[in-house]
This record gives C-alpha cells, structure tokens and sequence, in this order.
C-alpha cells in the first residue's frame, strides 16, 4: 500500500538547509511519515484524494431521517456512483452538502425526485456510494512526458522537475502515482559556454531556455545549481547547491536534471495504464497550511533525534534554550491516528 505524505524529502531538507545525503534520507522520510500520521490524528481527517467505495449501514443513529445520510469521517469530493439496498442510484437524483464543498460529509435525496434510502434485505452495508473521497483535488501542472510508458513501468520520464520530489502524489489520466526516487536524466542541451570555478559564475547559456524552470536543480559534470531565473536562453543559477563542490566547467558540456521519477504506479485506487509522449502531468497540492504543518512537525522529529530527546540546544547567544524531551514524542503519538479515539458523530 503507498504511503503518501503531505510534504516532500526535498522540501524538508531545504528548511534544514541540508545537502543530498544517503545517509540522512530515509531519516527525513521516516520524520516526514510521522508528520503525516500526527496530522490525522490532530485533524481527524485524511486530505488526498481516494478512489473508492464505502458502504453504510441504513437505517443508523447518525442519519435518523429518510433523506439524508451523514458520511462522518468519509468526507467525499466527488459522488460518481450510488445503490441503497441493491438498488443502483442516479447520481442526479442525490445532492452534496454543504453547498460550500468539498469536502461534502453529507448526502441527501433529490426531494422533488423518487429517489430515497432504503434497507432491503438487511440494515447493515445497505448503501453503497462510490467516489472520489478526501479533502480537496487541488492539482497544479508539473509539465509533461517526455516518453510513452505502458502499464507496467516503475520510473516516467517528464519535461519540468522543478515542483516534484520524493513523495509528490501525480496524475497522469486517470492514473495516480507516488514519486519514491529520482534520477538524472540528460536535457538534450548543452553548456554554451565555460564556466569558471566562480560563485559569481552565474550565467549558465543554454540552446532553449524554455526547456527548463525557475526552481529546478541541473547537474554539469559534479556540480549541482538551481535555477533561480531564466532570461532568454541563459540560466541564473546557484552555483555549487546541494552539497556539492564548485569547479570549472568547459562549452559543451552535457546539462541533465532529476526528471526520471522512479514511481509507484496505480495509488489510491486507480489503475496502472499506458500513456502517451506528451501527456500532461499534475501535481497534487495539499492545503498550505497542511503542508507547512507537516513540514514543522518533521523538524521537530529531526530535531529530537539529533539532540537525543533530552538535550538543549541553543542556536546563537540571544536565542532561548529549548528542551526537547521524549514527552513531546508521547505527546504527538497520542493525537495521531496510531492511538484509537471515540467514534465521532457528525451534527
């Protein structure tokens, strides 16, 4: 099963303000793993978007009257298919509330139209309603991409790695897929001019600098830089970024960029299928504040961990001491989804 999580690997490390290390990897996933499971248990909900059905018991205590049904911790997105006791639903004849949704916890029959819940045989798993569950399907373009792949591949090949990182939940189609690693790929372009073992040797020249974005990492020879503005068809870049070491450059040299996503195909209740040269690419976003809270909660974890959990630490003369002990730990265990917590009743 994925594990999706509501920031990514490269995020975290930029607000550590860490290099691209093997070693510390799996520890900011496993921190951004548990941000992830804290954040459902502060908020009681889960915020990706899932493919799937539920099924409810009718009648129950939380949905007394005829005409409605409250989905409590089900919230929904999108309402694609419904049967009340075998009995197939159109999906024009139910209404989602609230108005202002998604997400939508409740559904109600069309009161001008026959449709109605009913038990048939038995009470229990009487209605079933098919959809998109979740928070919210906010999606941000990521580019496209640039090779065919049939059902079976585990890494894609896109044209803009600038927004995507490891844990980025995409869509291509209908298809969703989680980003597990990333690999360099060759642009096609090439250096256009030397480059000197200068930081101020910030203007990489290009054949097309349409072929890149601001945001993304390039990698020449050893030496990793992050695009900070394009103008034209020459690159401003950070020179030596992510750990890496300043050195010369000479024309001609290849320029490559993490954009082959090593993926796991088929998330969320979608389906491994083959898609073409060219297909779109989206990104999907988690709330803001969501993502910044996740982001937080896995700088704590870190945090922890380097100090031993019961170590001050202080950071500059004027700065507070702050104590970090195993009770913070307990504490955040306690509201996440890994500690059971009383059925809630939507009212």
């Amino acid at each position: 099963m994925a594990r999706i999580a509501y920031t990514t690997r490269e995020r975290v490390k930029r607000a550590l303000d860490s290099a691209q290390t093997a070693r510390s990897d799996a520890q900011v996933d496993d921190a951004i793993y548990a941000a992830t499971d804290s954040i459902h248990g502060l908020c009681h909900r889960r915020f990706f978007p899932e493919l799937k059905t539920v099924t409810f018991d009718w009648p129950n205590r939380q949905s007394p009257t005829s005409w409605r049904l409250w989905l409590e911790q089900h919230e929904i997105i999108e309402l694609t298919a419904a049967t009340v006791g075998g009995t197939t639903l159109a999906v024009d004849d139910l209404k989602l509330y609230p108005p202002s949704g998604p997400p939508y916890d409740r559904v109600e029959t069309d009161l001008s139209s026959t449709a109605a819940y009913t038990a048939g045989d038995t009470s229990q798993q009487a209605v079933a309603l098919t959809g998109l569950y979740g928070f919210r399907n906010d999606e941000a373009a990521a580019g496209t991409l640039t090779g065919a792949v049939n059902g079976a591949a585990d890494s894609v090949n896109v044209s803009d790695g600038s927004t995507i990182g490891i844990g980025s939940l995409l869509r291509i189609g209908a298809e969703r897929m989680v980003v597990t690693g990333r690999r360099q790929l060759d642009t096609g372009q090439t250096l256009g001019g030397d480059l000197t073992a200068m930081a101020n040797a910030a203007a990489v020249t290009v054949a097309d600098g349409a072929a890149f974005a601001i945001g993304e990492i390039v990698l020449i020879d050893a030496e990793r830089m992050l695009i900070i503005d394009i103008a034209g068809n020459t690159l401003v870049v950070k020179r030596a970024w992510d750990g890496t070491v300043l050195a010369g450059h000479t024309t001609g040299a290849a320029i490559y960029s993490p954009r082959t996503l090593r993926v796991e195909r088929g998330v969320l209740g979608t389906t491994a299928a083959a898609h073409d040269t060219a297909a779109a690419v989206y990104r999907w976003q988690p709330p803001a504040l969501i993502e910044s809270l996740a982001v937080a909660e896995a700088l704590v974890t870190l945090g922890c961990e380097q100090a031993g959990y019961a170590t001050q630490t202080r950071s500059g003369e004027s700065s507070r001491t702050i104590t970090l002990t195993v009770d913070d730990i307990r504490a955040r265990v306690s509201r996440s989804s890994l500690a059971r917590k009383g059925r809630t009743r939507a009212v």
